[in-house]
């Protein structure tokens, strides 16, 4: 199936960001964008990249009434010299698969999916920041487009993908986060859409990250649904704790979110030596082990940050500080670690890094 690019005119195109260090996350996007659109007993048809524009949705868009809708996240980055490069781009596929399935929605073709964003990351290329940790950030996105009342999977969808330049995820860069340990509201249940990259799981969030917010912390960390005791996920990302040498990480058991970040995480610790468990983890073992010295350090892992340190939890209206509320060293070296591959910077012993675009060699004086 070819893909049809419609280039937007000159007369039409944004300006572009001057002022890396203002580029925020999620508010800048590009001039193209990706879409294809489904239709039941037809497949997937009429792949195009043209300008960006508004979607128009008929009122009764099924997405609009019963959350038929998914996405992913992953990020293109400028190397030397201009390569470009993505970062795991057919995990993200394959999560993308699965969600699809739960949420009872078609799945992307694979090989349709990654040309897309290849195409457009490339026709887009000038948008690439090039300051140290600036990207472009890639998001697919599915929704049911039926016009439909009555619950039951849509026949018809549509498959976009935008992508737009981004900074830093935290304003505070990478620094220790503060975290708000819900007690009271829950992301999700066992049997439920927790382990898939579906909207309503971020809508379920807001709530308590609301409140964690007023209070002035970062993020919520989730426990369970059934006994609030232990330990799930960050509100964007998933959770590790250093406690004494061992890296613990809950399980993938059906109600967080598979990360392909935290695959990275586990894999590279691994890597690198340092002995890595998946396994339930109790709030108050998290307490305690900060009490008595054992927890050394405590991150989050994702897509937008890679790896944020977390420097403080809140929990039964009590602070407790983690590594004296600064970065460990293990969370240094795992963040600076998937960075430099990212970015093309050094030797990719996994091969998670797909080069898009050759860079430029430099001249020899």
């Amino acid at each position: 199936m070819e893909i049809k690019i419609k280039k937007a005119s000159l007369k039409k195109r944004k300006a572009k960001p001057t002022d890396e260090s203002q580029l925020g996350f999620g508010k800048i996007f590009t001039d193209h964008f990706f879409n294809i659109k489904y239709k039941e007993g037809r497949g997937w048809y009429d792949p195009i990249i043209e300008p960006y524009r508004p979607l128009e949705l008929d009122p009764t868009a099924m997405c609009l009434h019963y959350g038929q809708e998914i996405f992913e996240g992953l990020k293109a980055y400028r190397g030397e010299g201009g390569a470009i490069f993505l970062f795991r781009p057919e995990e993200n596929i394959k999560r993308m698969a699965a969600s699809a399935e739960r949420m009872c929605m078609p799945p992307m073709d694979a090989e349709i999916f990654l040309e897309a964003l290849k195409k457009l990351v490339i026709l887009e290329k000038d948008w690439i920041p090039h300051g140290a940790g600036t990207s472009l950030y890639i998001r697919p996105t599915m929704i049911a487009t039926e016009p439909a009342l009555g619950v039951h999977p849509a026949s018809e969808y549509l498959f976009f993908i935008v992508v737009g330049p981004v900074g830093a995820y935290y304003p505070q860069g990478f620094s220790p986060t503060k975290i708000f340990v819900s007690e009271e509201y829950v992301r999700a249940t066992r049997g439920g859409t927790g382990n898939v990259k579906a909207a309503i799981n971020y809508a379920s969030s807001l709530f308590a990250s609301r409140i964690a917010t007023n209070k002035g912390y970062t993020q919520v960390l989730w426990l369970d649904a059934i006994e609030h005791k232990y330990v799930e996920e960050v509100g964007t990302s998933n959770i590790f704790f250093f406690i004494g040498d061992e890296l613990i990480t809950p399980p993938l058991a059906g109600t967080i979110l598979p990360g392909v970040t935290r695959d990275s995480v586990i894999k590279l610790a691994g890597y690198l030596g340092t002995t890595v468990v998946e396994r339930p983890i109790s709030i108050q073992e998290v307490i305690s082990a900060s009490e008595n010295g054992a927890l050394k350090e405590a991150f989050a892992s994702g897509t937008a940050a890679i790896v944020s340190p977390v420097g403080q939890l809140y929990f039964h209206n009590k602070e407790y500080l983690i590594n004296g509320g600064k970065t460990g060293p293990l969370a240094e070296k795992l963040y600076n670690e998937i960075l430099q591959i990212q970015y093309g910077m050094k030797k990719d012993p996994f091969g998670w890094r797909v080069k898009i675009r050759n860079g430029k060699k430099a001249k020899k004086g």
